[in-house]
C-alpha cells in the first residue's frame, strides 16, 4: 500500500515533496526502436523510442510488415542489455524458428507464448507482470490483437453455433483496463500489432483499426504504418514505411515521418532524417543534389552512406529541431 507521508515530513524534506512531483504514469525512460525517425515520432527525441511503461499500438494494413516491425524493435531491445527479456504473445501461428534466427534474435531470451483468446492472453500477461524478476528487464508484444478469439467465439465455435459474439469488445477493454496501470507501476512496455481495414459508409477514404473502443483507449500511443516497396529490378528487398501518429500523449498527434524496413536488416537507423534535416535547412537541397556540411551528395548517397553526411554536429541540430517538430509545447 502507498501511504501518504506525514505533513511535517513534507514540508521539511524536499525528497519526500517529490513524491507529489512523481506520477505513475510519468515516464523518464524509452526503449531505443533502432530508427531515430520513428524514436522520434513516439517520444520526440532521436535518441528515445517506445514509452518504457505504457501500451504502444502499430497498426497497418496486411503485409505491410508489422510482425516485421516487431521483431526489429525486440532485436535492438535485446542487444541493448544482455539481461533484457522479450515475452512474445503469438496469435497467428506465423512466427518461425527460422524467422527468429534470420533477424539475429537471441532464441533464449526471446519466449514466445501462443494465445488464442483475448481472456488467455490477459490470464498470462497478468501473471508474468506480477511475477517480475527483478534481476532481468522485460519487453511483451502482442501479435496480433485482431487474430485474438474470445472464450465464447471459441465454444461457440465448438458447438457449432453461429451466433454472433458480443463479448469481444468488452473482452479487449476490460484486458487492457487491467494491464495499463500494471504496466505503469511495472515500468513494463508493450507492443501490439493490429490489422486494419476500410471505414464503410464514410465520404473520403480511411483507415479503422479492428478491436473496437478498447485498444483505443487503453493505447498510449498508436502508431498507423502505410508501405510502398523498394525493389532491385523485380525483386523486393523491403519497405518504406509511413509512420503517422494517430494517438500520442508524449508527442504530437497527426505526425507523419517514415523509415525503412530492409528485409534482410531490419529497421534501417538513418531513414527520414533526410527529410527532416532538409525541412529545418540543415541539408539544402540545391537542384537534384544536397549542400551538407560535408559536401555536395544526391540523397542515395546520404542514404548509402549515412554515417558520413550525420555528423555529431549534424545529430546534434536534428536532436533540436525533432523537439520542435514532435514534441507537445514550446520547451
Amino acid at each position: 500500500m502507498i501511504r501518504r507521508p506525514p505533513r511535517s515530513t513534507l514540508s521539511s524534506s524536499s525528497a519526500a515533496s517529490d513524491v507529489y512531483k512523481r506520477q505513475v504514469g510519468d515516464c523518464t525512460t524509452f526503449v531505443d526502436t533502432g530508427s531515430y525517425s520513428l524514436n522520434a515520432l513516439l517520444s520526440g527525441s532521436l535518441y528515445g523510442g517506445v514509452p518504457s511503461n505504457k501500451i504502444t499500438c502499430l497498426a497497418g494494413s496486411e503485409a505491410v510488415g508489422k510482425t516485421f516491425f516487431a521483431l526489429s524493435i525486440a532485436k535492438n531491445y535485446l542487444e541493448k542489455e544482455k539481461t533484457n527479456v522479450i515475452v512474445y504473445f503469438e496469435s497467428e501461428g506465423a512466427l518461425t524458428s527460422d524467422m527468429i534466427k534470420e533477424r539475429g534474435i537471441d532464441p533464449n531470451r526471446f519466449i514466445v507464448l501462443p494465445v488464442a483468446t483475448v481472456e488467455e492472453f490477459k490470464t498470462q500477461a497478468i501473471k508474468i507482470i506480477d511475477n517480475m524478476n527483478s534481476d532481468y528487464q522485460v519487453m511483451m508484444f502482442l501479435d496480433s490483437l485482431g487474430n485474438l478469439s474470445t472464450r465464447k467465439e471459441m465454444e461457440d465455435s465448438t458447438s457449432g453455433s453461429d451466433k454472433r459474439d458480443m463479448t469481444r469488445a468488452p473482452a479487449v477493454r476490460s484486458a487492457f483496463r487491467t494491464l495499463a496501470l500494471k504496466l505503469a507501476k511495472a515500468n513494463m512496455p508493450l507492443i501490439i500489432t493490429n490489422h486494419t481495414y476500410d471505414k464503410v459508409g464514410s465520404m473520403f477514404p480511411s483507415k479503422e483499426i479492428s478491436g473496437g473502443g478498447g485498444i483505443k483507449y487503453a493505447a498510449s500511443v498508436i502508431v498507423t504504418l502505410g508501405k510502398r516497396k523498394v525493389k532491385d529490378g523485380t525483386e523486393v528487398l523491403g519497405n518504406i514505411v509511413k509512420m503517422k501518429l494517430v494517438k500520442g500523449r508524449l508527442t504530437k498527434e497527426e505526425s507523419v515521418t517514415e523509415t525503412k524496413l530492409d528485409y534482410k536488416t531490419g529497421l534501417d537507423k538513418y531513414y527520414g532524417l533526410v527529410a527532416l534535416a532538409e525541412k529545418y535547412d540543415i541539408f539544402k537541397k540545391v537542384s537534384t543534389r544536397f549542400e551538407t556540411p560535408v559536401g555536395k551528395a544526391f540523397e542515395k548517397t546520404i542514404v548509402n552512406e549515412p554515417e558520413k553526411y550525420f555528423t555529431e554536429d549534424v545529430m546534434k541540430k536534428l536532436e533540436e529541431v525533432a523537439k520542435k517538430e514532435f514534441s507537445y509545447g514550446s520547451s
